[in-house]
Order: C-alpha cells, then sequence, then structure tokens
C-alpha cells in the first residue's frame, strides 16, 4: 500500500475522524496505530498528515464547511496553495466558460475556486503532487484532466499539440530550493518569468502567481499587476496576461476579507520610473535592508518620485503591506493630506497632521518622541506613565525583549513605541493607535 492509498483508506480516515472527536494527544495516537497493527512508517506517515489536517481544513474551507474534510498534501504543497480568501477573489477574474491548464498544478490550490463550469487540466512533473490534485479537485466536487509533464517544455516549443488546447492557463512558479528552504533570489523561479512570458504566447490568456518582493521592473508591459493580501500581508503578486488582463498596464492594491470579498483596492497607471532605482538610492535601500535585522524589507517603500521627507508630525501611519508593494501608499497617502510625508528615505512610515484611513493605513497619534537612548526613553515612558509598551522596530536593529527589560516600564497606560529612524537618525517615537 503507497503513502496515498494508506491515507485515503476508510480504516485510516475513520480513525483520524475519531482521534479529533476523542481530542487524543500524540502518546494516544501512536499507540492505538500500533494497536491496530500499522508499521512503525505507516504510523508517522499518519502522524504527520494528522498534523496538516486542521490546517488544510482552515485554509481551504468554511468553518461550516471544515469538518470531516480531507484533502492529500505534505507540509510543502500545502505552504505554497493559494488559501480560501485569495482563490476566491481570484475566481472573478476568470470568465465564466472556457479550459484552463493549472500549470505547475501541485496540490491544486489555483483550481480549488476556479468557476465551475471552466474546463480544468493539472499538469505537474512530480507523480504525487498529480494524485494529490486529482483527490483534491474532487473532494471540492470538479472532475479534472491531469498530465505529467514539464510546462517548460511549452516555452522550448516542443510539446506536443494537444497541450496547448486550452484557452487559458494559471501557473505558479516554484520558489524553493532544492533542500525546501525558500529562495533567497526571487527571480530564481522554476519556470522563470521569461519561460513564463513564453507560455503566455500559448494562450488567450493567464495569470502568474509572482512572490510580492518580485522586481517589477521585469514584468513585461501590457500585463496587469495586483497586490493582494489581508489587512496585515502581502501574499502575492498576480501578473495577468492577454484577456485576463482587462486592464493593461495598471497596478492594482487590493486587501480581501476572510471571505475572498475586496474589502477595498487602490490603482494606478503603472510607471516605469518608478520601478528602476538609480545606483545611490538603491544603495540607501540596501543599508535600510540590513539594519532591518530580519526578513521583512520595504524596498519599494521609496524612489525618485515618492513622498517627500518632513519632521515627525501628529500622527504616523503605517501602509498596509499591499500598498507598499504596489506603490500605491504615497498616492492614497496624499489623497488623504496633501502634506503626508515620509519622516525617512526608504521606510514605510508616513507622517500627517490629520489620521490616514483604515484599512489601507494603521494610525498612531505621536505622543512623544526623542533619541533612542535608555535614560532618554525612560523619561518619555515615566512622563506619559506608560507601563506596558508595544515595540516596533524599523530601520533599527536590536532585541525588542531585552529591550523593554531594560526600559523596566512602570505605569498605568500602555503604548506603543517605534524605534526607527527620522531623517536618517534613530528616534524613538511614542504613540497610541487611533
Amino acid at each position: 500500500m503507497n503513502i496515498w492509498e494508506l491515507l485515503t483508506s476508510d480504516k485510516t480516515q475513520d480513525f483520524i475522524k475519531e482521534a479529533f472527536v476523542r481530542k487524543m494527544d500524540a502518546l494516544q495516537v501512536s499507540t492505538r496505530l500500533n494497536k491496530d497493527g500499522y508499521s512503525n512508517e505507516g504510523r508517522a506517515t499518519i502522524m504527520d498528515y494528522m498534523a496538516l489536517v486542521p490546517k488544510f481544513r482552515e485554509k481551504f474551507f468554511s468553518e461550516s464547511e471544515r469538518k470531516d474534510k480531507f484533502l492529500l498534501c505534505d507540509k510543502l504543497a500545502l505552504e505554497q496553495s493559494t488559501a480560501q480568501d485569495i482563490g476566491r477573489w481570484k475566481a472573478n477574474l476568470w470568465p465564466s466558460k472556457g479550459s484552463v491548464n493549472d500549470l505547475c498544478c501541485g496540490m491544486g490550490g489555483d483550481s480549488f475556486f476556479l468557476p465551475q463550469a471552466l474546463k480544468v487540466t493539472g499538469i505537474d512533473l512530480d507523480e504525487n503532487r498529480l494524485a494529490m490534485y486529482r483527490y483534491n479537485l474532487q473532494a471540492f466536487g470538479k472532475n479534472v484532466d491531469t498530465r505529467c509533464a514539464d510546462v517548460r517544455e511549452i516555452a522550448n516549443g516542443n510539446d506536443s499539440a494537444d497541450s496547448q488546447k486550452a484557452d487559458f492557463f494559471t501557473i505558479d512558479p516554484a520558489r524553493r530550493a532544492l533542500e525546501g528552504e525558500n529562495q533567497r533570489d526571487l527571480r530564481n523561479l522554476t519556470p522563470s518569468l521569461e519561460e513564463v512570458v513564453e507560455i503566455s504566447k500559448h494562450y488567450k490568456g493567464g495569470m502568474a502567481k509572482l512572490p510580492p518582493g518580485y522586481p517589477p521592473a521585469e514584468i513585461p508591459d501590457g500585463t496587469e499587476i495586483i497586490y493582494i493580501g489581508g489587512h496585515s500581508d502581502c501574499r502575492e503578486c498576480l501578473v495577468l496576461f492577454g484577456e485576463l488582463a482587462q486592464n493593461p498596464d495598471t497596478v492594482r492594491a487590493v486587501i480581501v476579507n476572510k471571505n475572498g470579498e475586496s474589502l477595498i483596492q487602490w490603482c494606478r497607471q503603472r510607471n516605469r520610473a518608478e520601478e528602476t532605482l538609480d545606483d545611490d538610492l538603491q544603495e540607501k535601500l540596501d543599508r535600510n535592508d540590513s539594519l532591518e535585522g530580519k526578513d521583512r524589507t520595504y524596498r519599494t517603500a521609496t524612489s525618485k518620485s515618492d513622498l517627500p521627507l518632513g519632521e515627525i508630525s501628529q500622527f504616523i501611519s503605517e501602509p498596509a503591506p499591499v500598498l507598499i508593494r504596489s506603490h500605491l501608499f504615497n498616492q492614497s497617502a496624499q489623497a488623504n493630506d496633501p502634506d503626508a510625508h515620509l519622516i525617512s528615505e526608504g521606510i514605510a512610515y508616513v507622517s500627517t497632521e490629520k489620521p490616514l484611513p483604515a484599512p489601507g493605513f494603521a494610525c498612531y497619534v505621536v505622543l512623544a518622541h526623542t533619541e533612542i537612548a535608555t535614560g532618554a526613553v525612560r523619561a518619555m515612558l515615566k512622563e506619559h506613565d506608560i507601563g506596558k509598551i508595544t515595540l516596533k522596530l524599523r530601520g533599527v536593529k536590536l532585541d525588542p525583549d531585552a529591550e523593554i527589560k531594560r526600559l523596566k516600564p512602570k505605569g498605568k497606560n500602555s503604548a506603543i513605541l517605534f524605534y526607527t529612524r527620522a531623517l536618517g537618525e534613530k528616534v524613538a517615537i511614542l504613540a497610541r493607535k487611533l
């Protein structure tokens, strides 16, 4: 019995249902599986899978749908798949009729929420992924075809004619190193964006899912670019080709709710000048990245035509990640306050004299600010009777937990403490969230 036969057998799935109902711990699960005659390898496989069950039920199904749902996946396939909120929203980008090739289909996340009338074929090089895809699409009530093939053969002109019969395509290029680690070079996709562009020439239209930080200057003209996520994340950069690009050469930012409904969106015409940074500015941004001390970067936060620099005003705001990635936060900020400005190059903190609206911005009223020195910051906290702080770092590298212990705040009030830079100098800003 192979791994998929093991996991999809009635015996295994009945046990998993029982284990969740009875809230068995790992020892109880292992003991019961041993008693039921499973091998050591079989027990390990089932227990690893059981750790994924709550995750894929939450990621792909509404609360009313989750009970007793089973999909086939492994940890990597689950991590790379499009979640239901984004998937439901993207469903609106597709025509109601026609056919779609899901290239590099994986476990099927990009096909789960396609319009029911579309004829879908999953294509992947990995037979295990195709087995997942077939089983999972059946769980969503869809009848699909699958084919084991290298999608790059289309770009190379070596693919058979029948592979080009679909009207549209969707593709999520692999972004992982062989050892399973995240790729640091965002350009290191399989297939590459250049190959995706070649693939797109065989279809009426299509959709490519890129990492949000992919260099926009490399995305070809004539496409539509959409940055999409929730309030606190930007999860995908969608590039629409051909007939799917209803608004070519535009950039959109979209925030969706958990049901896949658009809460708000912004749009602008694409401006190539904003996508290419000169060497001096790139050096400044790289320096800010190195000062972050963590992976999260804001390389698109500043460019030649962005907000001007200025002093710390009455309010400070954090743009939503989709606004930062799409380079739309400056336009949105100035629409609400013409005097909106940054307080330091390369750091996406917007300062204004009136609050900027949610959900595009998390806005804070500034209580005070001072240099980053233990004595000065302690005095500022004491003056405002602050005993509980949340420390936010941007452009300053230190251990936040150790810093809070060092400050020893004592007081009745709580506040946000920003450690960042103002006009290039380190500054501590005390604020309260609106």
